[in-house]
């Protein structure tokens, strides 16, 4: 590891090229993250939280590319790795829960055999010596790993699920086939994009005790994109705000969700319904999340912001850093409506 973290983003830019210029899904960012840790990136749809995670395995497809930055795993570049090398770093390294199980799994292939498939690619079960064909004993050893795993993530009758095949899985149990095939490697750090989308209450509760319980008894840090400060705030222990490519507030729970310094994060926490606090009315942010072809000049949010300034609008506004830690992206955070009133249980109360 480096300088103590086990991931270090550095300047990190990807960028989309478009018939009116370039796109900065992701626009200097610089994030680190310790071993074991839990972070969650919040933001509205096309922020670039998701395009974040696929810059951090290498997944951007052309015509976008990473243009600039560093993306430093155990002290290691990703970056400067081989399309090799980068192969032994997914899925065994770190690994990936997509957003959407059924675009994800493959209807035309078992579970089981979806979730073992990490296992033949990294070489996971020693003595293996060759892809094809299958050593006998090897296959049971590597069947009854997935087994393990599907049992530890709470799929029941994992034999009989084992030769079923997607369709034949609840939405639910999909994002448990999918926990699963991220799992069985064993990797050190584990990217969550949305893990909870679509899903029903129920469902969304036992997905997040269930990472919570991996977090725990594995030490597996995780990385969890989410649209729901409240999620983030119950599931994570520190929070990054991203705005239009770029991260607008970073800080640990407390900071974030209870001393909000962005008037964009106020505005996270503003649009949740209440249900303790009825008297209060949901405020929803004014306008839409900006073209990224055509960002204004200055802050980003500004077009958007209650508290805009004229300092606002003339050149890039930087990052501050605060004695305690807590970091952000605005020139006229004292100026915010904090609404201390507020009850801590009012502020992580979950939507789901």
């Amino acid at each position: 590891m480096h300088n103590g973290n086990l991931l270090e983003i550095r300047n990190l830019t990807t960028i989309f090229p478009g018939r009116r210029g370039d796109v900065r899904a992701v626009d200097s960012l610089d994030l680190n993250m310790r071993a074991g840790e839990i972070l969650g990136i919040v933001g509205e749809s096309g922020c670039g939280k998701s395009t974040v995670l696929l810059s951090i395995l290498r997944l951007i497809r052309h015509p976008g590319y990473i243009s600039d930055g560093e993306i430093r795993f155990r002290g290691v570049d990703l970056r400067q790795l081989n399309s090799s090398a980068m192969r032994q770093v997914r899925g065994k390294e770190i690994s990936m829960i997509f957003q959407d199980p059924q675009t994800t799994l493959n209807p035309a292939f078992l579970v089981g055999e979806q979730i073992r498939e990490a296992l033949r690619l990294h070489h996971i079960i020693p003595g293996r010596k060759m892809p094809w064909p299958f050593d006998a004993a090897l296959r049971r050893h590597e069947k009854q790993r997935v087994l393990e795993v599907m049992r530890e993530v709470g799929i029941p009758s994992p034999i009989d699920r084992y030769v079923a095949y997607p369709h034949q899985f609840s939405g639910g149990m999909q994002q448990r086939a999918l926990i699963a095939a991220a799992l069985v490697c064993g990797p050190t750090l584990l990217l969550a994009d949305e893990p909870t989308t679509a899903l029903d209450v129920t469902i969304q509760a036992q997905i997040v005790e269930l990472m919570l319980r991996i977090n725990k008894e594995r030490g597996t840090a995780i990385i969890l994109v989410t649209h729901d400060l409240g999620l983030a705030a119950e599931f994570c222990q520190r929070i990054a705000v991203m705005y239009a490519g770029r991260i607008v507030e970073q800080g640990n729970v407390e900071q974030v969700v209870m001393h909000p310094r962005h008037p964009y994060t106020q505005g996270l926490l503003n649009c949740r319904p209440r249900i303790s606090m009825r008297e209060l009315r949901v405020q929803p942010i004014r306008g839409n999340v900006p073209d990224l072809a055509e960002l204004p000049f200055g802050c980003a949010f500004a077009p958007r912001c209650e508290h805009v300034q004229d300092v606002c609008r003339i050149g890039p506004v930087p990052m501050v850093t605060e004695p305690d830690g807590h970091i952000n992206r605005c020139l006229v955070h004292t100026g915010f409506q904090r609404q201390e009133n507020w009850q801590w249980s009012d502020r992580v109360e979950r939507t789901v």
